[in-house]
């Protein structure tokens, strides 16, 4: 059986914006692991020179506490490849 992961997502914009998000995944990855998340994804993407963004990978049921701790910008459905 499947469990549904959810990908929370912060989003950043500038000329720093991939360092501050790989700055930020560093601090999600240590919160992964100080929680005991199922899951211990983390990290980040560059979308172009000025944007990127940070993730981290919940299951749906660890979805809403993690929500409302880190106040994500938008969260989607994670697909793994």
């Amino acid at each position: 059986m499947s469990t549904e992961k959810i990908k929370l997502i912060w989003d950043f914009r500038g000329e720093d914006a991939a360092k501050i998000a790989e700055h930020h995944a560093t601090h999600l990855e240590e919160f992964a692991k100080k929680e005991n998340l199922s899951i211990q994804i983390a990290g980040s993407k560059s979308i172009d020179s000025l944007s990127a963004l940070a993730f981290v990978v919940v299951t749906r049921a660890e979805m809403p506490r993690v929500r409302d701790l880190l106040k994500p910008h938008r969260g989607e459905l994670f697909q793994e490849n």
